[in-house]
Order: C-alpha cells, then sequence, then structure tokens
C-alpha cells in the first residue's frame, strides 16, 4: 500500500457511531432532525499508568493515544512500541513500549493551555522545542497551496454532515495525505502525530494544515512533530506568532481564496501565481460559503 498517496486517510463519513440525530427547530419554528457530533471520554495508559482522559470525536483511537503521548514528550519517535490495545466498551487505550519511560517528572509539570477540550501541554516541551532545527530549505508554492484548499475544502467531511469540528491535514506538496477531523483541534493533531509515527512518515518536506487558529499549542505540536511549515485558514494569537518566530517555523494564517497573510517564514514562500489573474470561482465549495 503507498501510504503517501492523496487522502491516504480521510473523515468516514459512513461511520454512523460518531454523530447522534436530535429534534429541533429552525428559525421559524419548524421541527427538524438534526446530526450531531458525539464527545466522548476516551481514558490513555502508557504501560501500566493512567496518563489522561480526553473528550474526543470518538474514531481512531489508537492513533489518537499515540500521538498524543509523542506530543507531550512522553514517549520518543524512535521508541519502539510494541503494542497499542483499544478497549471499545471501556474506552481505553493502553500504549506498551519496549522499554520503561521516565514520564513521571513530566506529570508534576502539567499546564493548563487554551485548547477546546482538555488540552495540556508539559513544562519540559520547551526543552525539546528550543532544540529542533526545522528544515530551511522546505519550501510553500502559491499554487500548492490554493490546490491544497481545493482539494480539502471539497473533500466530504463530517464537519458538513454535523459541524461543531476543527480539521488538519498533513500535506506534501499540493498532495493531502492524512485528513483527520476532532472537537478539539490538538486531538486532531495528535492522530496525525499518530499517523506519522506508526508509518515513519518523514516531517522535513510536509505542510501541515488546519482549520482553526494558530495558538502557541499548535505552534509547539507542529513544531515538536518537526514539521517546518503550518497553514491555517483561521488567524494568529501573539504568543502562537512569537513561538514560530523563536522556532523559525512558516506560519500561514487567513489562507481564504485569493488571501493569505505570512506572519513568519516568508522565505519558505515561492509567489509563483499571479493573485490577479487567479479565478477561484469555480473551486468554491460548500464548506467554504459556510466558512465566509
Amino acid at each position: 500500500m503507498n501510504i503517501l498517496k492523496e487522502f491516504a486517510i480521510k473523515p468516514n463519513l459512513k461511520n454512523d457511531n460518531l454523530t447522534e440525530k436530535i429534534t429541533s427547530y429552525d428559525e421559524n419554528g419548524n421541527e427538524t432532525i438534526l446530526p450531531v457530533v458525539k464527545e466522548v471520554a476516551l481514558t490513555i495508559f502508557l504501560n501500566k499508568e493512567e496518563i489522561v482522559t480526553v473528550m474526543t470525536l470518538g474514531d481512531m483511537p489508537e492513533l489518537l493515544a499515540l500521538g498524543y503521548l509523542l506530543n507531550q514528550n512522553m514517549i520518543k519517535k524512535n521508541d519502539e512500541i510494541s503494542s497499542i490495545d483499544y478497549d471499545d466498551e471501556l474506552k481505553v487505550v493502553i500504549v506498551r513500549t519496549s522499554k520503561i519511560t521516565k514520564f513521571e517528572t513530566k506529570l508534576k509539570k502539567k499546564i493548563r493551555t487554551s485548547g477546546c477540550a482538555v488540552g495540556t501541554i508539559y513544562g519540559d516541551l520547551m526543552e525539546d522545542f528550543n532544540a529542533i532545527n526545522l528544515n530551511k530549505n522546505a519550501k510553500l508554492k502559491t499554487s500548492w497551496l490554493y490546490q491544497l484548499s481545493k482539494k480539502i475544502n471539497t473533500c466530504p467531511s463530517l464537519y458538513l454532515k454535523a459541524g461543531a469540528l476543527h480539521g488538519c491535514v498533513l500535506c506534501k506538496e499540493d498532495v493531502p495525505l492524512a485528513y483527520v477531523e476532532d472537537v478539539g483541534r490538538h486531538n486532531a493533531v495528535d492522530k496525525i502525530a499518530g499517523w506519522m509515527m506508526l508509518n515513519k512518515i518523514m516531517p522535513d518536506d510536509k505542510i501541515f494544515y488546519t482549520t482553526g487558529r494558530l495558538t502557541s499549542e499548535m505552534v509547539i505540536k507542529t513544531v515538536i512533530m518537526g514539521i517546518p511549515i503550518l497553514v491555517s485558514r483561521s488567524g494568529f494569537t501573539e504568543s502562537g506568532v512569537t513561538l514560530a518566530k523563536e522556532a523559525d517555523l512558516t506560519l500561514v494564517g487567513r489562507a481564504k481564496g485569493k488571501r493569505m497573510i505570512i506572519a513568519h517564514g516568508k522565505e519558505r514562500i515561492i509567489f509563483d501565481v499571479d493573485v490577479k489573474n487567479l479565478n477561484l470561482h469555480d473551486t468554491k465549495s460548500a464548506q467554504q460559503k459556510i466558512l465566509e
């Protein structure tokens, strides 16, 4: 199987366990049946220790657990994972490593962040963050970004069906490789990180695309993953921009239609499209219309 194909993973609209139908009323008072996404409490164990319970969409629990532990610096990319076991009834994932990990001190440095659900980082993450050297030769052509936006926005998603979700996409040039959604943007990032680790995907030439705002947490996770370019349809926070500058991460926000704002890392951008002659009329999807 070629892992680096377009949409190697993408939202599964056939999974009815991710949504539930409720009775609601529209602006005219008419009764309507509305699908809404579920929130599932997923408990993550590392070997014999309970680490955290996160509120999540409920799909890809193994990828979420692995990516969470990786992005929290509790396991390393070169650690040998002996097994990942998921109990659907108990909603528990156990990640087992071949060697005992030193994560106890990390639990003492837990910091609450601005994530949509229970997003956490650990104080010593910044030690690794400051030591990471992102690929300075990575490039993002503006033509790739316009193509990515078209492909992602026209890809069937659970967001279009039920809303209340964030999407994250790992890309190479103009090819979206892995597209996942979750109720919390940090969960979606962690699913991508888990997928990359399991499939040994190198980050140096990749682009990370997200629908959510570019906060400090999003920047930290992207840098920890080793991805040099982060793009969003949404805007930035001041701390997100500051950290992007510290890590020399290319940070592109408000990427909608012909527009984009480059907060840092312009040297990685190749402006190969004259936006005056760019016609996006036929690429506007239902998802874009909802967001505009």
